[in-house]
């Protein structure tokens, strides 16, 4: 008798412990990217959202930044220095389905302030900072989160100088993609997203003129 009054117990504690993991993925089933192996491996955290997020980011930035060639590097190296320096119209380059994902997103409590700020200390901002591939740029992360003064324009300095390597260190492209591109949707009117026309060369090249291109360049050539 005491077995299985135990054994209840145990059932009942399990479920409960399951329906309150933070699970936000349970919620949302249009995964684009369903096929890709998910390299975001975090203890105790399901990444499946945050995945899809990041391949959506990363779709909307090479449309953008380099269709032709969807050189994911250098379109990282253009759209963190525009996003930096506020340079960045996102109604202009998210998709209905990166969109969509965002609304999945902001179901994610731990991912956000009460006032929509991104919440430094969430989970998923514990696990990619600790899995950052420079160990520099990993202690600076944690130390500004540790005295609250984390802001994108403090952490992009050293952002900056690694940002070329985001295409091969998936967890500083996760951070990214939450801070400089998901925490900044709020602004966008989801009724007015919509699917982007193919950009031809000749607007791409036009398109990237206002961007410092040559300096991107250079930096890319030191490693």
């Amino acid at each position: 008798m005491m077995s299985k009054t135990l054994l209840k117990f145990s059932i009942i504690a399990l479920c409960f412990t399951l329906f309150n993991c933070k699970n936000e993925s349970a919620s949302f089933t249009n995964y684009k990217y369903a096929d890709k192996e998910n390299i975001l491996v975090c203890d105790n955290l399901d990444t499946k959202l945050y995945f899809e997020a990041l391949l959506s980011f990363e779709d909307d930035i090479t449309n953008k930044y380099n269709p032709q060639n969807k050189d994911l590097r250098r379109s990282y190296s253009f759209f963190t220095r525009d996003a930096i320096a506020n340079r960045v119209n996102y109604q202009d380059i998210v998709s209905p389905h990166t969109m969509e994902v965002f609304e999945a997103l902001k179901q994610d409590k731990d991912l956000w302030n009460a006032d929509n700020s991104i919440n430094y200390n969430a989970d998923i901002f514990k696990c990619v900072s600790s899995n950052f591939k420079n160990k520099d740029l990993q202690t600076t992360f944690n130390a500004l989160v540790s005295t609250n003064s984390m802001r994108p324009d403090l952490f992009g300095a050293p952002l900056i100088k690694h940002v070329k390597n985001a295409h091969d260190d998936r967890y500083m492209a996760a951070y990214i993609a939450l801070d400089l591109f998901y925490a900044r949707l709020f602004q966008v009117d989801p009724t007015t997203v919509t699917e982007k026309p193919e950009t031809d060369k000749a607007n791409t090249n036009k398109a990237v003129k206002g961007t410092p291109q040559n300096v991107i360049l250079n930096s890319e050539k030191k490693g």
